[in-house]
């Protein structure tokens, strides 16, 4: 079984971590999958990928990117390239991301303050892959709500820690049942070959998370690339 993170963020969208941290820090933690999962754009995790590759890293690097759709957050996988439209409409993106071989799943879809799908998530039935069952900074009963909604669609349940910062990697994830290789585990999420588990941050993790989430907002750091340029 493969240990994954699916769902973290870097110094491409919002969060602190530049890609090659979080690479680093998921094999100290003995994370075998990782998907850097930016808002509106794949450039972490395409800087992931060739960062892990050039170093020869024994690491599964998803290329991913966290969509901020008109109902709510989505997360998208590729085992490669990514498509080069991502429209904002779900079904509409979830037809685009499975013409070119990923998959997507909501992203906290029943946290109330985190801009999740909601029961929306019922109107996709037949659209969707997955469904993350377990974020690391939702509330119990919003995970739990997702949990539900993944029984009663009948589709895999997924866990991700939506770090921000280096110390939450991992705090949630999933178990896959795949080789170590990009196709093969989107594959084996697809066909619910998954185990989601989530423990609590530490309380380090927690206080460098709050740190980091006023910095930025005092302080927005500056980027050079629009939604357009998902690349």
């Amino acid at each position: 079984m493969l240990r994954a993170d699916l769902h973290i963020h870097s110094m491409y969208s919002d969060g602190q971590p530049h890609p090659k941290e979080i690479l680093y820090e998921a094999i100290n933690k003995g994370i075998d999958v990782v998907a850097v999962t930016d808002h509106d754009t794949f450039r972490g995790s395409l800087t992931a990928r060739r960062i892990a590759l050039s170093s020869r890293l024994e690491l599964v690097v998803l290329i991913a990117a966290e969509i901020r759709t008109s109902l709510g957050d989505v997360l998208v996988y590729c085992p490669d390239t990514p498509p080069e439209r991502m429209p904002r409409e779900p079904g509409e993106l979830a037809d685009e991301a499975h013409a070119h071989g990923c998959i997507i799943a909501p992203a906290h879809p029943f946290d109330v303050f985190r801009g999740g799908l909601g029961d929306a998530v019922y109107e996709l039935r037949g659209k969707i892959d997955a469904i993350e069952v377990y974020n690391a900074k939702s509330l119990p009963v919003f995970n739990e709500k997702a949990l539900e909604a993944a029984r009663l669609l009948g589709l895999p349940g997924i866990g991700g820690s939506d770090a921000h910062v280096l110390d939450n990697i991992g705090a949630a994830y999933t178990l896959i049942d795949a080789e170590p290789d990009p196709e093969e585990v989107i594959k084996a999420i697809k066909h619910g070959r998954v185990r989601a588990g989530i423990r609590r941050a530490s309380i380090r993790g927690r206080l460098k998370s709050v740190v980091w989430s006023i910095r930025r907002r005092v302080r927005p750091p500056r980027h050079d690339w629009h939604w357009e340029e998902m690349y």
